[in-house]
């Protein structure tokens, strides 16, 4: 039998759990810009939208031509969704509202249109992120105040990767499932139910080159990895990098591990690199959801309460016994 589409797993979603008819079609909007990003990523340089395009984001990084081209998809698929007041990107310095002309809904969503930018003119897996929140006003006149919601209250987050399959991994809360789209009919098909994390690994991802600016915890952490069955582990660990996040999570779900993206003695001020309102949160919505841990090092990243929409966190999360000990690490301190 062939696997059910989104729409139809959607639909079930409707009738069995009481999804939000509203929540439904904006994940459906949320598709399809996936796949209008996916088309052009796949068509690259064919296409002309390979390269920088020559401006800033808000925090200060060269934006891509994919970046801007992502960006402006996601607003307009999603807007006209009706389903949100709202909208935060990576790629915008304040909320983006809902044009007047064009109706609102109960939901805010945060996302990062185009994850892995530096990845984009190499031809590797690259992928979209997002996570969906309760709009505490229905208006037009949304604020940044609006969004600043610890990440307990994400209704659903996700991503969608663009490999050698483009693939949208989608949790509602209760279990965390993969769809992989069908090239032939454009749809996205179920592929994968109930997707777990195993609670040990034997895999890790950080970047190396950044040793010498970590923390006494992280150097501690990784040092035992490195040592092998020879040390206090016991066991051989694999090092990956992709510095793609959703690559380095889809691994995971896939395979295990943990991904580590610390904070570091370059910015003192800084308490991490990744964002948490569209990197963090949803891909700790997504771990915590498939059995795995997500932490800053010291506390869950569900947990923490932003306050500012581009806020940074460090980020250590996966399988659960590595998160939980890299994380008593940090609080031994």
């Amino acid at each position: 039998m062939t696997p059910f589409s989104l729409q139809q797993y959607l639909s079930l979603e409707q009738r069995e759990h009481g999804l939000d008819p509203a929540l439904a079609r904006l994940i459906f909007g949320i598709s399809d810009a996936c796949a209008m990003i996916g088309s052009k990523v796949r068509s690259g340089a064919l296409a002309g939208v390979l390269g920088l395009a020559g401006t800033e984001n808000v925090q200060g990084e060269d934006q891509k031509k994919l970046d801007v081209i992502s960006n402006d998809i996601f607003v307009e698929a999603v807007a006209r969704t009706a389903s949100v007041s709202g909208m935060v990107s990576e790629e915008v310095d304040h909320v983006i509202r809902v044009p007047d002309e064009l109706p609102v809904g109960p939901y805010l969503i945060c996302f990062d249109p185009l994850d892995g930018s530096s990845n984009i003119d190499i031809n590797v897996s690259i992928g979209s992120i997002f996570s969906i929140l309760p709009a505490p006003r229905i208006t037009h006149d949304v604020s940044d105040a609006d969004f600043l919601q610890p990440g307990r209250n994400i209704l659903a987050a996700g991503y969608c990767i663009y490999g050698p399959q483009t693939q949208l991994v989608l949790t509602l809360g209760r279990s965390l499932v993969m769809f992989t789209r069908d090239p032939a009919t454009g749809t996205f098909r179920l592929t994968r139910e109930e997707v777990k994390v195993s609670e040990s690994a034997k895999e890790f991802a950080i970047n190396m080159s950044n040793q010498r600016f970590w923390e006494p915890a992280v150097q501690r952490y990784v040092s035992e990895l490195l040592q092998g069955a020879e040390g206090p582990r016991a066991k051989n660990y694999n090092m990956r990098w992709i510095a793609a996040m959703v690559a380095e999570v889809h691994r995971i779900l896939q395979r295990g591990g943990i991904f580590m993206y610390p904070r570091d003695s370059r910015n003192p001020d800084r308490p991490g690199k990744l964002r948490l309102m569209y990197e963090a949160a949803p891909m700790a919505k997504i771990m915590e959801t498939a059995g795995g841990a997500a932490t800053n090092g010291l506390q869950p990243i569900l947990d923490i309460v932003p306050q500012g929409i581009h806020e940074r966190v460090a980020v250590f999360l996966g399988a659960k016994e590595e998160v939980t000990r890299v994380t008593e690490y940090h609080k031994a301190k």
